[in-house]
């Protein structure tokens, strides 16, 4: 019995052991740059007054079972106008994207202001999409190995991708900036920290402590109840993914300018996650929306301004000064259950705060049996109770709800 028992410990040991020995290689592998290839040229693929349009694509450093993923396709949008190098930032999109038009769009911008932009297809996403899959199905999978390989290719893909960028006379080296939302401003969070030669970053709706945001996030439902059906919580997940927390590599970056964005209300990246990006970064540039992860459509052309003029005055050694805040609507899905009206199905769109932290508020819902407003206060991070009103009734209820 006392030597079925020591072998027990001698096991695990060795698995602890390990562990810590795969956890360290890990971070040596996102860490680490790719291997250096050859580039193919580049190709025109549209030419107007104002822009001129190229594509190259190059493999991954990272492999995976699928083909179609290990290939990187990048889209150059450079001014038409340039007679010399010109800055250029990195755009990456967020999880799940259907296409790239508010990359586009931000590219746009950004080439106004005489800066090139390089759009970057993330892996899982359109036309590296394995066949069977949606865009974006395979990016955020409940096992933190795979969630350890996702990111480590996606930061050797941005990498490799400044390697291309050195290759062409076309852009100041000096100047190399990375801006990506959401899914993509974490990515570009942990390129900020371990790839030197990117000198500007902007994170719009990122965060860091992944772990947290999985944990919390409305947007990762199904990952985290798999995840803890696995016996997963959210320390021991924090323990596992440790090689591709950024809080693990900004803290080597004291140098380099960063603008962050984030949603005051936001249920997709908790606040929380967003603020400890911001204490982590070395004196950012910081902008908060009145809104949710998704309200921040409604302004979209006004945030990807602020973005374009974050990079044309920091590229340019001027200081960017942001708006105090940037109002948007914020919206609301979810049920209520009055005294007034019984049980519904809800959409509210929230018509005032009644504090600085949005606990309390007054909302005005749509539901199937007409029209109702809620005033009321948070008891939990997504049950209100409060006061409702009718065209004919007043009552008091609660109000389950998720911010978009």
């Amino acid at each position: 019995m006392k030597a079925r028992t020591q072998l027990k410990a001698v096991v695990m040991l060795f698995a602890l052991l390990a562990g810590v020995c795969l956890t360290l290689a890990q971070e040596a592998q996102v860490a680490q740059p790719p291997p250096p290839i050859t580039f193919a040229d580049w190709k025109v693929v549209d030419r107007t007054a104002d822009q001129i349009e190229y594509i190259v694509s190059f493999p991954s450093a990272y492999t995976t079972p699928y083909p179609e993923n290990d290939i990187v396709p990048i889209r150059i949008l450079i001014p038409a106008d340039t007679t010399g190098p010109v800055p250029a930032v990195i755009l990456m999109h967020y999880w799940g994207a259907q296409d790239l038009k508010v990359e586009r769009s931000l590219g746009a911008e950004l080439n106004r202001r005489g800066i090139a932009a390089i759009l970057l297809t993330l892996p899982y996403h359109l036309a590296r999409t394995p066949k069977g899959f949606d865009s974006g199905d395979l990016a955020v999978r409940p096992e933190p190995q795979l969630l350890i390989a996702n990111m480590t290719q996606s930061i050797w893909d941005v990498r490799r991708t400044i390697d291309w960028m050195a290759t062409r006379p076309e852009f100041d080296h000096a100047r190399t900036g990375v801006s990506g939302t959401s899914l993509g401003a974490l990515v570009a969070t942990i390129a900020f920290g371990v790839e030197q030669r990117i000198t500007h970053a902007a994170f719009v709706l990122g965060g860091a402590d992944i772990a947290h945001i999985i944990w919390n996030s409305s947007r990762v439902v199904k990952q985290r109840e798999a995840l803890r059906k696995k016996g997963y919580y959210e320390g021991r997940l924090r323990a596992e993914i440790s090689s591709i927390e950024p809080l693990t590599y900004l803290k080597n970056r004291q140098d380099g300018r960063a603008f962050v964005i984030g949603a005051k209300y936001d249920t997709v990246v908790p606040g929380s996650s967003t603020n400890e990006l911001i204490a982590a970064l070395h004196d950012p540039k910081v902008l908060w929306v009145e809104t949710g992860h998704y309200g921040g459509i409604f302004v979209q052309r006004r945030l990807l301004r602020e973005v374009a003029s974050f990079f044309a005055a920091e590229f340019n050694a001027k200081e960017y000064i942001p708006p105090k805040r940037i109002n948007a609507p914020t919206l609301r899905l979810g049920a209520i259950l009055t005294t007034a009206s019984g049980f519904d199905l809800a959409a509210g769109l929230d018509l005032l705060r009644l504090d600085r932290h949005g606990d309390g508020f007054v909302s005005f819902l749509v539901t199937p049996r007409g029209p109702q407003l809620f005033i009321g206060r948070k008891i939990d991070s997504r049950i209100s109770m409060g006061f409702t009103a009718t065209k004919k009734r007043v009552g008091v209820g609660l109000f389950w709800s998720t911010v978009l």
